[in-house]
């Protein structure tokens, strides 16, 4: 998926809308939150067929330093789960960061209007670095 689809949340996971009706939000947790949390050491995903609601903790994943609440942006049905990922954390951190998905939801609601763009993003990410 081309990094120009994906929009970010203030609490750092990506996602990518599909083109679907009802929409696929694909999610993941951005760069800038992988290279914080560093030395992975556990991840906890959803369970496919759960119901979520935008903006709850639906998943969670651990490092030497902290455990990490990962969020929904969307409600909707959860539809996959990376379950490979669960034992392979390197994988997190090794690939790029669109490729490492966590879960997928196919949104019930509307589309969030909540996300941001890169480069918004971005400039959280500067501010809160400051």
């Amino acid at each position: 998926m081309p990094s120009n689809d994906i929009c970010f949340t203030e609490t750092h996971e990506w996602v990518h809308l599909s083109d679907e009706t009802p929409p696929v939000a694909t999610v993941g947790l951005s760069a800038f939150a992988l290279e914080a949390l560093t030395d992975l050491v556990h991840l906890e995903l959803p369970e496919v067929g759960r119901t979520v609601e935008a903006g709850e903790n639906v998943c969670e994943v651990e490092s030497v330093k902290a455990v990490s609440e990962i969020y929904t942006p969307v409600t909707g049905e959860v539809t996959a789960a990376h379950e490979a990922l669960v034992d392979q954390l390197e994988t997190l951190t090794e690939l790029p960061q669109e490729d490492v998905w966590l879960f997928r939801v196919r949104l019930s609601g509307d589309r969030p209007d909540t996300l941001l763009d890169t480069a918004a993003y971005q400039k959280l990410c500067e501010d809160g670095a400051n």
